[in-house]
């Protein structure tokens, strides 16, 4: 995988376009483009967070400050790109919850000393990651090892393949890979579950729209995830 690449699609999301994004993702495209949402998304934030929660790849935070999160909730909010940690944290500073921000890669080790969480979100981040499946599903592992047994991981991820785009989603699905902001043309909802199932014993993959929704409990561990091959 090319670190480059990878550091490169994450790197988009400056503080203007962070200053844009709820209007133009969470307002717009996800109902009107890719025809999911961002109540659904919201809804899966609800049922799924735990008092412990890492949450990859923030965006702006608004998932976050509009869920119901637990009185003594302590969010991680892990990106490579610093400006969406920052913005999500101040988002959730005049909250009752405790935050902290970490830079780091998903496709690598996640750092032991942030210990286990009771649950993890990934929402909105494998359509940005470049790659197939195979590339992408060793993420699931690592954040599996991060995981506490009892706990669930949950996002969503914007499909290019199996799926139906409407004339708006086809514009940009279009532009955003041709820019490389998306790396998503082949992915598809059996190569999403497929990648999942190496790493977590129950997953459940749901497509609306355009947008697998998924969730995966019971991490394997000790080898259990298997090699991507």
């Amino acid at each position: 995988m090319n670190d480059q690449e990878v550091r490169r699609g994450a790197g988009i999301y400056s503080k203007p376009v962070l200053g844009f994004y709820d209007l133009l993702v969470v307002k717009f495209s996800n109902s009107l483009a890719w025809r999911c949402p961002s109540q659904l998304m919201l809804d899966q934030y609800n049922r799924c967070i735990g008092t412990r929660h890492l949450d990859v790849g923030p965006g702006t935070g608004w998932y976050l400050a509009n869920a119901d999160l637990p009185e003594s909730a302590e969010i991680t909010l892990m990106d490579l790109n610093e400006n969406s940690v920052e913005h999500a944290a101040s988002r959730l500073a005049h909250t009752h919850v405790s935050t902290r921000g970490v830079t780091a890669n998903v496709l690598e080790p996640i750092p032991e000393a942030l210990g286990q969480f009771d649950s993890i979100a990934a929402n909105y981040v494998f359509h940005c990651v470049p790659g197939s499946w195979a590339d992408k599903g060793v993420a699931f592992k690592h954040l599996g090892e991060r995981l506490a047994a009892d706990g669930v991981l949950f996002g969503s991820t914007i499909l290019g393949s199996g799926v139906s785009h409407n004339l708006i989603g086809r514009g940009f699905m279009a532009l955003y890979n041709r820019l490389g902001i998306f790396h998503n043309r082949e992915d598809d909802a059996a190569g999403l579950e497929a990648v999942l199932r190496r790493s977590f014993d129950q997953v459940k993959v749901d497509v609306i729209g355009t947008v697998a929704v998924f969730s995966a409990r019971n991490p394997l561990r000790n080898g259990g995830a298997g090699g991507l091959d």
